[in-house]
């Protein structure tokens, strides 16, 4: 009979942990909506609470349609969904910029922060964790040494507008050469795509399910599985609806983006937060899903899908966010630019280099987690006075 209460419980543990991300990103915004004429910081901290864990159930929800799709289609699924999330956030602040001009390089520092919040605090601390526990973890060299080469050209061209803002040629040609390689990185993306679904998918390999854990807990705990998937009820959905769901709520994350950047925007100016580091902090919400996923695959051995989920994730924020966010900006008369400052071009760079050091031999340990992580404390410093 003392066996009978653990059981009893356990259906409303997993509920809650199934079904958390749900009820607090609805509730968040709610509280957003209802303070939103009262007080900017409580309308603005909700919505970000709101837009990170609606965040979480578009990741689960799109993990569950790539196991449906084939590699490598499906860690392409997976980063896509993040990257929407992201580009939604940042054009909603670039709205901003009809009214505060200097919010143009909070958008900046959003794009070049989601790389170096994707390759050092998501790779730091899952291989600073996963190293803890496994001493040491290999993944496929094959796959780190591509997506850093990819890196290391989309960083130098980034580099091209910064280095024309320090030349005597005005902002039409910084303009100009900003859309030009925009066209270069969306044609070089499809190169990429090209290269990962045709000719070298054995470059990246297939991803580990977020949920492993919860399920081999169950498992092990003698519940009744008489199947190899979970009862979360999007694993049960069909992947027509369960696109329709990601679509509903990328709408409410998107309203969710539109209440923290008119209220947030505003808060971070009038307290004198600096650019780079609202910049991080915008990164760090739309990357905290991930951070999660990869955490959890790392304590799980599964370093190739932490390798996968930071340097794909990287690469789409480049190669994607950037030319979208120009179109999109293009098309609402906003001119922005891609003459990164100094402290930003130099940060990126020296992160993909980091990162190509850490994982070039296919190894990781957790002394090379905690130098990504340094790193990163260095950029906040710098970030936060610059």
């Amino acid at each position: 009979m003392q066996n009978e209460e653990p059981d009893q419980n356990q259906p409303i543990r997993y509920f809650i942990e199934d079904y958390w991300d749900i009820f607090v990103g609805l509730g968040a915004i709610v509280i957003a909506f209802s303070f939103y004429n009262s007080s900017d910081g409580v309308t603005t901290l909700f919505a970000a609470m709101a837009i990170a864990a609606l965040s979480v159930t578009v990741s689960e929800i799109a993990e569950i349609l790539s196991e449906r799709l084939a590699e490598p289609y499906g860690s392409m699924a997976l980063t896509f969904s993040a990257v929407v999330v992201e580009i939604i956030l940042l054009y909603v602040i670039l709205k901003e910029a009809i009214h505060s001009p200097e919010v143009m390089e909070t958008v900046k520092g959003g794009i070049i922060s989601a790389v170096i919040v994707d390759m050092n605090v998501l790779l730091g601390l899952a291989v600073f964790i996963g190293g803890l526990k496994f001493v040491e973890q290999e993944h496929n060299r094959e796959t780190s040494n591509t997506y850093t080469t990819i890196l290391f050209v989309s960083a130098l061209a980034l580099l091209v507008p910064s280095l024309l803002s320090h030349t005597q040629h005005g902002e039409a040609v910084i303009k100009e050469a900003s859309y030009t390689v925009a066209i270069v990185l969306i044609l070089f993306y499809v190169t990429i795509v090209i290269f990962q679904t045709k000719t070298h998918t054995h470059f990246f390999q297939a991803t580990a399910r977020s949920r492993f854990f919860r399920l081999k807990r169950k498992l092990h705990e003698g519940e009744e599985f008489i199947s190899d998937h979970s009862d979360y009820v999007f694993e049960k959905f069909d992947s027509f609806t369960n696109f329709a769901v990601l679509l509903l709520l990328i709408g409410v994350i998107a309203v969710g983006a539109e209440i923290f950047a008119s209220k947030g925007v505003h808060l971070a100016t009038s307290y004198g937060i600096s650019s780079g580091i609202l910049g991080l902090i915008i990164a760090t919400i739309s990357v905290s899903p991930e951070i999660f996923t990869a955490i959890k695959a790392a304590r799980n051995d599964q370093i190739q899908r932490v390798v996968n989920i930071a340097m794909g994730a990287s690469v789409a924020s480049i190669l994607l966010t950037v030319p979208i966010l120009l179109g999109m900006a293009y098309v609402s008369n906003l001119d922005l630019t891609l003459d990164f400052n100094p402290l930003q071009v130099g940060a990126l760079i020296m992160t993909v280099f980091l990162a190509w050091k850490t994982t070039e031999d296919g190894q990781t340990n957790y002394f090379e987690g905690l130098a990504h992580l340094m790193f990163f404390v260095c950029y906040a410093i710098i970030a936060f006075y610059y």
